[in-house]
């Protein structure tokens, strides 16, 4: 699936990782439209949990893919499908912010068009 769907030209493929070595939290994220490296995104934390850091590197990837006019469809690829879920969880945590910001991202784009997805 990621071959087939990077060649499209509409396609936004998002790759995110975290890891945590002496209480310092690294996200990193890798953006590709066309498959074409777009944006590089890494980002360091201490003494934060690795779920806050992985929807915030989410946040910033979504961002930037629904920002393009030509993208129609973004693809994430997390080892934290769990940190993915509670982008999407009506319950209060205490980074619901992020949450948030990337749901308002997701209104746009899919007010653009109802055409367009996303997946995890």
């Amino acid at each position: 699936m990621g071959t087939e769907a990077s060649s499209s030209q509409s396609t936004a493929i998002v790759v995110s990782d975290v890891s945590i070595k002496n209480n310092i939290t690294t996200s990193i994220s890798h953006t590709h439209i066309s498959n074409q490296p777009f944006i590089k995104t890494l980002h360091y934390a201490v003494f934060i949990i690795s779920t806050k850091v992985d929807i915030f590197a989410i946040r910033c990837s979504i961002n930037q893919a629904t920002a393009r006019t030509n993208v129609s469809k973004i693809v994430i690829i997390t080892n934290s499908i769990h940190a993915a879920k509670k982008i999407f969880d009506p319950s209060s945590y205490s980074f619901q912010i992020q949450s948030v910001a990337i749901l308002e991202d997701l209104c746009l784009f899919f007010s653009k068009d109802p055409n367009n997805s996303i997946e995890f």
